[in-house]
């Protein structure tokens, strides 16, 4: 048995300590916002976050969060900085076949915690691990920056 915090909740699994966070959080959990895109950690669409930190939930084992707060897409509207860009988000239209959305915010989440005002750079790299197949690429950067000007803190 392993003791996770995921949303500031605690919770029991049973499950392989190698079993990738994603399918305790989808499978065992049922917290499905958090999707399984390419399975090695290359699209970004699995991204949550431990202890603050975009992490690539496909490819992290569990036995990597014990003891650490896991926060998922489920979250974000409780974050006043996650609910400034779900708004950004909509208002930019960026949400078109919605896919990657989740993994987009919370890599947009942790850039604004991590650099309050980024610029165009700081958004590339930070996004540049999340893959958008309807390519709405400048609008994300449109919906980031929207939010570092309101000046937004967590």
């Amino acid at each position: 048995m392993t003791s996770l915090t995921i949303n500031g909740r605690a919770h029991t699994v049973t499950v392989p300590q190698d079993t990738p966070i994603l399918w305790t959080l989808r499978d065992e959990l049922g917290l499905t916002g958090t999707k399984f895109g390419c399975g090695m950690g290359l699209c970004g669409s699995c991204t949550i976050h431990i202890d603050g930190v975009a992490t690539r939930s496909c490819i992290t084992p569990i036995s990597a969060a014990v003891g650490k707060q896991i926060t998922t897409i489920e979250q974000v509207e409780n974050d006043k900085l996650g609910a400034a860009l779900q708004v950004a988000w909509v208002e930019a239209g960026v949400p078109q076949c919605g896919y990657c959305q989740g993994g987009q915010i919370m890599s947009a989440i942790a850039l604004l915690k991590r650099t309050p005002k980024p610029s165009d750079s700081d958004i590339d790299d930070a996004m540049s691990g999340n893959l958008c197949r309807c390519g709405t690429y400048t609008r994300i950067r449109s919906a980031i920056k929207t939010v570092a000007a309101q000046g937004v803190k967590a």
